[in-house]
């Protein structure tokens, strides 16, 4: 099940559960004391800043796998994300934010800079006016014994050594964040990406209702397609449709890129949502109505799309409101996905339009010319 500790920080008694969080996921991940020690501290850092500089907002804490990297890029393995998301002022001036020396008043003094040290991976969206997402994933020694299998939710890497996509001309990450209903331990929706040779699978589950038992559809679909990550896009939906006999049942959308042709695949059943920008203008990839594991459709037609360096796919769960608005900075096509994904949550929420089911995002970017 995807276990995610949501946070609300909106005192300083809750800086404490943000250390909590961070054992709890580094635990998961398995990192050894010094690692773990590491993720605290960039917890407890980013909270601190959630409470002094935006009045509060929510840190979302949760063991992962890193974006899916080139192959011969750093293997997959579990760590641990903190993803800190505020409405607050925003950021004037990043770079000196993330500055060595600079350090916020009353805190721990290691500053956004020093988050970004320890950090495998750190990434940071600011708007005056709108708030800020900072994210940070934070790994260890374990990672480098070899791959993991890709935690329930989470998006998997190509395996250490694997150069079978090595002359690929198209590449890709993904990174997402999932928001249990009323912060409960475990969330109906979960996510996974796979990458087999040429072929990376994206599938986003949202299993019915919420809870344990929403939460064991949705983990059920995880699994599968772990083990069939090589089927096109409807037929591994039919494969789904068996697995999740027993189950409630989920809504589930599944994008299938070739990272060779450039050729991207969309089905889905059920109302999760699915978008794909395509230079400046968004495209909704349709689902078929349903219930993958009650009530499939007979006829699953697959869409189809061209990727490029400006497209950016979201799926999502309708933890989001219908009526949402996609991410219009650019600047998104070349953040962290899961920084996007995080973005997208913030935006599309308000006070007005309280969340009324798990609320998981998942987002398939372009690799930066750079390098993630």
């Amino acid at each position: 099940m995807t276990h995610v500790w949501d946070v609300p920080v909106h005192d300083s008694t809750r800086v404490r559960d943000a250390r909590v969080a961070a054992e709890g996921a580094a635990a998961l991940a398995g990192l050894d004391p010094s690692r773990t020690a590491d993720a605290v501290l960039v917890a407890t850092e980013l909270a601190t800043n959630l409470l002094k500089h935006a009045r509060g907002g929510q840190l979302l804490v949760e063991a992962v796998t890193p974006p899916v990297t080139p192959p011969g890029g750093r293997p997959g393995g579990l760590v641990v994300q903190v993803a800190a998301v505020d409405h607050g002022p925003g950021m004037a001036d990043v770079r000196t934010a993330l500055g060595d020396g600079f350090s916020t008043a009353g805190s721990l003094g290691a500053g956004l800079g020093t988050c970004r040290r320890l950090a495998d991976d750190f990434d940071l969206h600011s708007v005056p006016g709108r708030g800020t997402v900072a994210l940070a994933r934070i790994g260890g020694p374990a990672r480098a014994r070899g791959r993991r299998e890709p935690a329930p939710g989470q998006a998997g890497a190509a395996a250490p050594g694997d150069t079978s996509a090595a002359s690929a001309p198209f590449s890709a990450r993904v990174g997402g964040v999932n928001i249990p209903f009323r912060g409960a331990a475990c969330s109906g929706d979960a996510w996974t990406c796979v990458r087999e040779g040429d072929r990376l699978t994206l599938m986003l589950a949202d299993g019915l209702g919420h809870g344990p038992e929403a939460a064991r559809a949705s983990t059920t679909a995880v699994h599968e397609v772990q083990r069939s990550p090589h089927l096109p896009p409807a037929e591994l939906l039919r494969r789904l449709d068996t697995a999740l006999r027993g189950t409630r049942g989920a809504a589930v959308a599944v994008a299938q890129l070739d990272l060779r042709s450039g050729r991207l695949l969309f089905a889905g059943v059920g109302n999760v949502g699915a978008r794909l920008r395509e230079g400046d203008s968004w495209r909704h990839l349709l689902s078929r109505p349903g219930i993958v594991g009650a009530h499939r459709p007979t006829n699953l037609p697959e869409s189809e799309a061209v990727w490029a360096q400006d497209r950016l796919l979201v799926l999502h769960s309708d933890g989001l409101p219908s009526r949402w608005a996609p991410p219009v900075d650019p600047r998104l096509l070349s953040c962290d996905p899961a920084v996007t994904a995080a973005v997208t949550v913030r935006d599309a929420g308000s006070s007005a339009r309280p969340v009324r089911d798990d609320t998981a995002v998942a987002v398939l970017s372009p690799t930066p010319p750079d390098g993630p």
